[in-house]
């Protein structure tokens, strides 16, 4: 299989250093930095306390890649319709010619699968790319950049694809993955297994950011860990008035769990927020905010952080604050 990575951000770079030891694998991403240090030196993951390189290819340029079987995009909300454009120039610099694999002619992109935070992001791929080409994915890993070409594996978790719109492109990636040792699965209900990743991002992600402190943090201080509840309880209300039955029983215990199985991982958010880029909260905790207010559930605790994380967002461009002696 010939698998593009848009993204060579934490996540994008964990899975092309497992993915890579059966398929050709190429990370795609504006970030020269990162593609330069990953073609001179490989990936490094570390887990565990054990560290270990493996070689990757890695590209700003969509036409170098060509056709492909599959994209896997993981880039920010923000540059979703970014990632649809790399995906349309990389398909149609695709050529007639073997592949490198199976010796038959190279195939043109057909399947795309978000495995991107928040709600969204596959409906603004759909509608640039095609209704049928682009699936929708949650996964459980945990990954934190270290460095350009360096990362660290943090979690360990299932990984489903929607069966729609390909079953069998679905069932490729997830057979891909569980070879690589990454568990993984596909589903047919695809709004329940984004809601379900929803409402623990919503509890995980911007109270991270906020106190600036690893997942593990907000199961062992008795504050953080009320205001988790609080807002996985909202965003599992309002999961429930759009008649979406979660993939798990009791919301609170898995996001615990989940916080438990990535205690020391940075999340996605606290990592923007450290690097000064913008955040995902507006298809996360903004999102979860505005499904209430259409489904008249409140939701306060999801809306106040949204609110205080945009603040963070508007005040790191501010000048530094010095007091005077």
């Amino acid at each position: 299989m010939k698998l593009t990575i848009i993204g060579a951000g934490a996540m994008g770079s964990l899975l092309a250093f497992y993915l890579s030891a059966r398929a050709e694998v190429w990370l795609l991403d504006s970030w020269q930095t990162q593609v330069d240090a990953i073609n001179a030196r490989g990936i490094t993951c570390e887990r565990d306390g054990h560290a270990e390189t493996r070689p990757a290819r890695a590209t700003a340029d969509p036409a170098a890649i060509g056709g492909c079987d599959a994209a896997l995009v993981l880039v920010k909300a923000h540059q979703t319709p970014w990632a649809a454009d790399m995906i349309r120039r990389s398909a149609a610099a695709a050529t007639p010619g073997p592949h490198e694999y199976t010796g038959a002619a190279a195939p043109p992109l057909h399947f795309v699968v978000t495995l991107q935070n928040g709600l969204g992001n596959r409906e603004v791929l759909a509608a640039a790319l095609g209704e049928g080409r682009v699936g929708q994915g949650v996964t459980a890993l945990g990954a934190t950049l270290l460095g350009p070409g360096r990362v660290r594996h943090a979690g360990q978790g299932l990984t489903v694809f929607g069966a729609h719109p390909n079953r069998a492109a679905a069932e490729a990636l997830a057979t891909l993955f569980a070879a690589c040792g990454l568990p993984s699965e596909v589903g047919d209900n695809l709004e329940a297994l984004v809601w379900g990743k929803l409402v623990v991002n919503a509890g995980i992600n911007a109270l991270t950011a906020l106190l600036r402190v690893p997942n593990g943090a907000l199961a062992e201080v008795p504050q953080a860990r009320a205001l988790l509840e609080a807002a996985v309880r909202e965003a599992a209300g309002v999961a429930a008035a759009r008649g979406v039955r979660l993939p798990y029983d009791d919301p609170l215990a898995h996001t615990l769990a989940v916080v438990r199985a990535t205690a020391a991982n940075r999340s996605s958010m606290l990592q923007d927020v450290l690097r000064g880029s913008p955040t995902e909260v507006e298809t996360i905790n903004g999102a979860v905010a505005r499904e209430g207010e259409r489904l008249g559930v409140p939701t306060p605790v999801n809306r106040t952080l949204a609110e205080l994380v945009r603040a963070l967002e508007a005040c790191a461009s501010l000048e530094p604050w010095h007091s005077e002696a």
